[in-house]
C-alpha cells in the first residue's frame, strides 16, 4: 500500500489530525496565559476549563481514530472493487478532522454547542470501524479461497 495515492492521502490526514491536536493543546496554553491559571491547576474560568476539555477529549479520541484510519486504509481500500469506494477511509478521516474543528469551535463558544462536531467525528469513526472490519473480512476470505 505504501506509495499509493490512498496511502499518501491517509498520511496527510494523519498529519492533519496531529495538527488539530496541537491546535487544541496550544488553546489550553493560551487560556492559561489569558486567565493566569498556572500549571498544574486544571480548574479556572469556564473558557479555560472548556479548552482543557476540548484538548483532553481530542486526546481521548485520537488513539481510537488513527488505528481505525490506517486499518481501513490498509484492508478496505485494496479490497473493494469500486475505485471510488477505496477512497472512503481518507475521506472519513477528513470528516473526523472537520468534526474535531467544529467540536472545538462549538465548545469554546458554549459547551452545549459541542454536540454537532462530536457527532460528526463519531460518525466518521464508526464508518472507519465498519470499513476496517469489512476490509479484513474481504481480505481473509480472499486468502482462504
Amino acid at each position: 500500500m505504501t506509495g499509493t495515492p490512498i496511502a499518501a492521502a491517509t498520511a496527510i490526514v494523519t498529519i492533519l489530525a496531529i495538527l488539530v491536536y496541537f491546535w487544541t493543546l496550544m488553546g489550553v496554553g493560551a487560556m492559561r496565559g489569558k486567565h493566569k491559571v498556572n500549571a498544574p491547576t486544571m480548574t479556572g474560568p469556564l473558557e479555560f476549563e472548556s479548552a482543557v476539555r476540548v484538548q483532553a477529549n481530542t486526546l481521548e479520541q485520537t488513539p481510537i481514530f488513527l488505528p481505525l484510519l490506517w486499518l481501513a486504509s490498509l484492508y478496505f481500500s485494496p479490497a473493494v472493487s469500486m475505485a471510488y469506494l477505496s477512497w472512503l477511509p481518507p475521506i472519513l478521516g477528513v470528516v473526523w478532522v472537520i468534526g474535531r474543528i467544529m467540536y472545538k469551535n462549538g465548545y469554546m463558544a458554549a459547551p452545549e454547542k459541542r454536540s454537532t462536531g462530536f457527532l460528526i467525528g463519531g460518525i466518521a469513526v464508526v464508518g472507519l470501524l465498519i470499513c476496517a472490519v469489512i476490509g479484513i473480512i474481504l481480505q481473509l476470505s480472499a486468502t482462504t479461497s
